[in-house]
């Protein structure tokens, strides 16, 4: 296995660039495990595929306003941040650009800036927040701290990933209907699909949705740049199962339902609970707050998950290794990335769109 298996070509026009209106309009392409069959259909009838007594899992994670512009003090040359996880102690870990020349002890001050993205311009001269860099990470990221917690809503901006050229005009597009907890810098984008409707739908059909949350981290917009994949360092982000979701779980494994993932995040929420339970000695979910660190790659076996919503990928991300475990798990006729890489290119053939505000897979 090479991280070279996971690459294709994608051409630049099927990168969706602004969400489809209404958010369950998008396209669905659906693939069958066992035989490899792929069925094209429309978001809105993912119903036509569930049956009651499925259990589907979603990551209630929001995305916080994690991008920060400002001017480092006193030369004023221009510093971008990217707020990644808070720490225990209240700093935070960011990546920042540039980064080599802001050593510890530098200050950058945050400017509020009209428009999404900024650049500089606008300034709002009254209203300040500051950043200082307390530590130097190896693997180049910074150790900040913040002087207002509170700054983060007023001078944040929504961090849309690099290939989202276009102004997002309304920021809450690129949040779930379900979104609660904040702390994620990136949305669970197969989450993006669902209307209160479809969700209200789903439910009265006899499927129990239950919610988790993992706050997406770095890794979403970190490429796996070695060519043997076990050698990618996978960053670890933080989860949580509440008790009534664990009831929940437990009762659909004892009862053999499927559980029916939406989203890459909710899969290592689900898959890394597993492994915790291994080594807590367990056998039933219970209420847990942990780390996932988990890298699922083809081989893996699929301890929870029997389905999964989700969309299509970057070429040779770790996303994209996890969609192809799963496909392998219970696939009957190819390896899973070669059946995953010729469903990939059914959906190019077919001009679906890609990533965040892209269609969607139904794995089944």
């Amino acid at each position: 296995m090479r991280t070279g298996d996971f690459d294709y070509h994608l051409p630049q026009e099927l990168i969706a660039q602004s969400p489809i209106e209404p958010r369950d309009s998008s396209r669905l392409l659906v693939m069958h495990r066992n035989t490899g069959a792929l069925d094209h259909n429309q978001f809105s009838n993912i119903l036509e595929y569930l049956r009651p007594g499925d259990v589907m899992v979603f990551n209630q994670s929001r995305v916080i306003p994690a991008r920060l512009y400002g001017r480092r003090v006193p030369t004023g040359s221009k510093v971008e941040f990217l707020l990644l996880n808070r720490n225990a102690d209240g700093t935070w870990h960011a990546m920042a650009k540039p980064g080599r020349r802001l050593r510890p002890g530098a200050v950058v001050e945050i400017e509020k800036v009209h428009g999404n993205p900024p650049p500089f311009g606008g300034v709002e001269t009254e209203d300040r927040l500051s950043v200082e860099i307390t530590a130097s990470q190896k693997d180049g990221l910074k150790t900040i701290r913040l002087s207002s917690e509170e700054g983060i809503d007023a001078f944040g901006h929504t961090p849309l990933p690099p290939y989202i050229k276009e102004k997002l005009n309304d920021d809450s597009r690129y949040q779930t209907v379900y979104a609660h907890q904040p702390g994620s810098v990136a949305a669970p984008t197969a989450g993006l699909h669902f209307t209160n409707e479809l969700l209200e739908d789903i439910r009265n059909s006899g499927v129990d949705t239950v919610f988790v949350t993992l706050h997406v981290g770095l890794d979403t917009f970190k490429p796996v740049d070695e060519e043997d994949p076990t050698d990618h360092k996978i960053h670890t982000e933080r989860y949580r199962i509440s008790p009534e979701a664990a009831e929940s779980l437990n009762r659909a494994r004892t009862d053999g339902r499927r559980i029916i993932a939406v989203g890459t995040t909710s899969v290592r929420v689900l898959e890394q609970a597993a492994q915790d339970l291994d080594r807590l000695n367990k056998s039933k979910f219970s209420g847990i707050e942990s780390e996932a660190s988990i890298f699922i790659l083809p081989g893996h076996n699929f301890r929870i998950v029997d389905a999964m919503v989700t969309n299509f990928h970057l070429p040779r991300s770790s996303l994209l290794m996890l969609v192809s475990a799963f496909v392998e798990n219970n696939a009957q006729a190819n390896s899973g990335c070669y059946s995953i890489k010729s469903a990939y290119q059914e959906a190019i053939n077919n001009h679906y769109r890609f990533y965040s505000f892209g269609d969607a897979m139904l794995i089944l």
